[in-house]
């Protein structure tokens, strides 16, 4: 499977692909089209698409099939609001149709700068950095208290959907599968050519029903902070606060609690059962 969204996407049709997956979710009923008769295809069809958009159905076409990539904004916005896109979705329609560059720079290797070993060191609060595909790249002790999962070298991503102790944890696991593998696909866009993001992304095609559904659907979500609720083995409920910080290219964590609350009490008792040990690092 590619980064594209299925085993069959062209690697550079992503626009199509993603046009193909967002109108299979919009219903007739939403669109206002009377939904009766037998429907081929869930969500729209292509020349429903067309119609409401404002262009022909043979100019939709080539868009799904990768003959045109690079509508104008006023199709784009079309579009947008046929498929029913939010700020964010739309945000990434617009990535899309950008015109490809020939070269893309070379990824150099994630690494975390010593400044942020030390601010990580510094913090009471559960804390780790993480990088483009969700590696945890360094974490503070309090934050591997927190989770074993936010371990260096583990992936964020893969533990939620393969390890089963985060059912356990999360309230919510399915909701918060759902916002990571959007918040995955926004984080990666098209850099489709990413052999980590091709790894990753096939290892888990093959491991997750839930992960091939979601992936399928081309969601993107923004995840820079919210509220969780987990299920801690130790200290129990844990009701938090969580924020996403970018530094140099890269992603600081923070979890907190709301001061005097009971969960602020629980997360200090876990900091009380916490060995103070150097925080972890990329070998």
């Amino acid at each position: 499977m590619t980064a594209g969204g299925g085993p069959d996407d062209a690697p550079t049709n992503l626009l199509g692909a993603y046009l193909q997956a967002r109108r299979g979710l919009v219903t007739p009923e939403q669109a206002g089209i009377p939904g009766g008769g037998l429907r081929r295809v869930p969500g729209l069809r292509r020349e429903e698409v067309a119609m409401l958009a404002g262009v022909s159905t043979d100019y939709y076409l080539r868009l799904e099939r990768g003959r045109d990539t690079h509508p104008s904004p006023q199709v784009l916005d079309a579009l947008a609001r046929v498929l029913r896109l939010d700020d964010v979705e739309q945000a990434h329609l617009r990535h899309l149709a950008e015109p490809v560059r020939r070269s893309r720079p070379r990824r150099s290797a994630e690494r975390v700068p010593a400044r942020l070993h030390a601010l990580l060191a510094a913090l009471d609060v559960p804390a780790f950095i993480e990088g483009r595909a969700f590696d945890v790249l360094a974490a503070n002790d309090l934050a591997t208290a927190f989770s074993p999962r936010l371990r260096v070298g583990a992936n964020r991503l893969r533990s939620l959907l393969l390890d089963p102790e985060e059912r356990a944890f999360h309230r919510d696991w399915d909701r918060a599968v759902a916002q990571f593998v959007g918040a995955f696909r926004r984080s990666v866009a098209d850099d489709v050519q990413d052999q980590r993001v091709v790894e990753l992304v096939g290892e888990l095609s093959l491991a997750s029903g839930r992960f091939r559904q979601l992936w399928a659907r081309q969601d993107v979500r923004a995840l820079e902070g919210g509220s969780v609720t987990v299920e801690h083995p130790v200290v129990g409920e844990l009701h938090l606060h969580r924020d996403k910080l970018p530094v140099e290219g890269l992603v600081l964590v923070l979890y907190y609690a709301d001061p005097g609350s009971e969960s602020a009490e629980r997360l200090g008792l876990l900091a009380a059962l916490t060995q103070e040990a150097p925080p972890q690092s990329v070998v």
